[in-house]
């Protein structure tokens, strides 16, 4: 295949991109001459851009699909006769914005096989698609693949990316890997659901492991999984978590799980500590047994409660997130949530950033078949990428605003998340109009004595 490819990440948490490195491999076997760039870590190489034949932008996320827009004109006025792709999980669900950018091909789910047809396509000198011929790939794909192993040779080093934070000062260099992806859960307000609807598919135990080993060998002493959630096939994860502890004995990693998984599988719980597990990120979400109904989280308070307890049994550490600004939070209801991290002695678990994640809602979202979210969103806002909202009290828009400022700058991940969660809780007071106090005089232990959990130096966003 006489074909240069270019593909771009823009932004996937500080990790060294599985969706480069995966597509990568599949297009270099089918004889493409392939660039790999991360605009998180390294400049746009004109170059490259410029001998390109198709240019694919990887959105797995919200704030990646926004920077990958704002290259787009750059982009095309280095190359203007490119072929020009958007794939991952925010491709199909914004497919009408893409394409006004001079998107020609959208690609969703599993998406290494419709690459490689879209490159044989124009090596093939195929005229490309228009309004009355549209793109022959599915837009989602949802059929299953045999993955090859990524390929990793031109990313940036692993050093360059983010590393876990260990409790005594030191650190761990940190690779990314995916053992599966979608999700078997649908839960409203999740943007994988209205792309996958349901269905999950695994990663091939011995691709995940030779990955595994090519990041070791990269220097690697710690693995984040990035599933949505690692026990959708719990048989599988725990699979590769034994073999991985058999070869790599001193090799840590992380996984996310949500509340129910993690109730219903807890007989696999000690297996995660034992094989190297550092933490369990889980996606909370809410302490309201309401909002967390209308998010169809299939918790409930008192099983994150039941979490919480069975963890610190089992000596693991838990990473709780929170959609924390949502329009069904009140402003005592805020307080609840932070007097119940408090109370739950979770204060050092919870990265400060989570303080101020407020709802998105995007296209295809399950909260739009809810009357009462249609009461409040707006236009959909193509830009932005998300129906916008306002909280029916604008105090509660003034103190996200606040608690955003507060713990959203970047040397907000490296102060005392003590010393945060205070000043959160003094704004909370003052939006509350109440006298200031101090949270700490409620617990019994002296904050100074709190030994931080291991964490990942990027805090978790979206």
């Amino acid at each position: 295949m006489n074909l240069n490819v270019v593909l771009i990440s823009t932004y996937e948490l500080s990790r060294q991109p599985f969706g480069l490195a995966s597509p990568a491999a599949w297009l270099r076997e089918a004889g493409a001459a392939v660039t790999c760039l991360d605009l998180a870590i390294e400049r746009l190489d004109e170059a490259a851009v410029g001998a390109a034949d198709l240019v694919a932008f990887y959105v797995p996320m919200h704030t990646a699909t926004r920077l990958a827009a704002s290259f787009v004109e750059r982009v095309r006025r280095i190359n203007p006769t490119a072929h020009l792709c958007f794939y991952g999980l925010y491709a199909p669900v914004n497919e009408e914005y893409l394409r006004g950018l001079g998107a020609e091909t959208i690609l969703g789910g599993e998406f290494e096989e419709g690459l490689v047809a879209l490159a044989e396509r124009l090596a093939a000198g195929a005229q490309r698609p228009s309004h009355c011929q549209p793109q022959p790939e599915p837009t989602i794909a949802l059929a299953r693949q045999r993955f090859l192993v990524p390929d990793r040779g031109q990313l940036p080093a692993l050093q360059r990316y983010a590393h876990v934070t260990l409790p005594d000062g030191g650190s761990r260099v940190v690779g990314y890997t995916e053992a599966s992806r979608g999700c078997k859960n649908l839960c409203r307000h999740c943007p994988i659901v209205p792309v996958y609807g349901g269905r999950f598919f695994v990663v091939q135990p011995d691709v995940v492991l030779e990955d595994i080993a090519q990041l070791v060998a990269a220097g690697a002493e710690h693995i984040t999984f990035g599933d949505p959630d690692f026990f959708n096939g719990p048989t599988h994860a725990m699979r590769i978590v034994q073999e991985l502890h058999r070869r790599f004995p001193d090799l840590t990693y992380d996984v996310t799980i949500k509340v129910e998984h993690l109730l219903r599988h807890r007989t696999h719980l000690p297996t995660l500590r034992d094989t190297g597990c550092l933490f369990v990120t889980s996606a909370v979400e809410a302490v309201d047994d309401r909002i967390l109904e209308i998010f169809d989280k299939r918790h409930t308070r008192e099983d994150f409660v039941r979490v919480v307890s069975l963890f610190r049994e089992l000596g693991l550490n838990l990473n709780p997130t929170f959609v924390t600004f949502n329009p069904w939070i009140s402003l005592a209801g805020y307080r609840e949530l932070l007097s119940t991290i408090l109370r739950l002695d979770l204060v050092g678990n919870v990265s400060p950033i989570q303080y101020a994640i407020r709802l998105l809602i995007p296209r295809g979202s399950r909260l739009l078949e809810l009357p009462l979210v249609q009461e409040f969103v707006g236009e959909f806002d193509a830009a932005a990428l998300a129906y916008p909202w306002t909280h029916p009290d604008p105090r509660m828009d003034r103190l996200h605003e606040e608690v955003l400022a507060l713990v959203g700058g970047s040397q907000a991940g490296d102060e005392d998340r003590y010393a945060l969660f205070a000043r959160v809780w003094e704004l909370t007071e003052a939006a509350s109009e109440e006298a200031a106090s101090d949270p700490f005089a409620l617990t019994t232990t002296s904050v100074k004595s709190r030994e931080p959990i291991p964490h990942l130096s990027e805090p978790w966003y979206c």
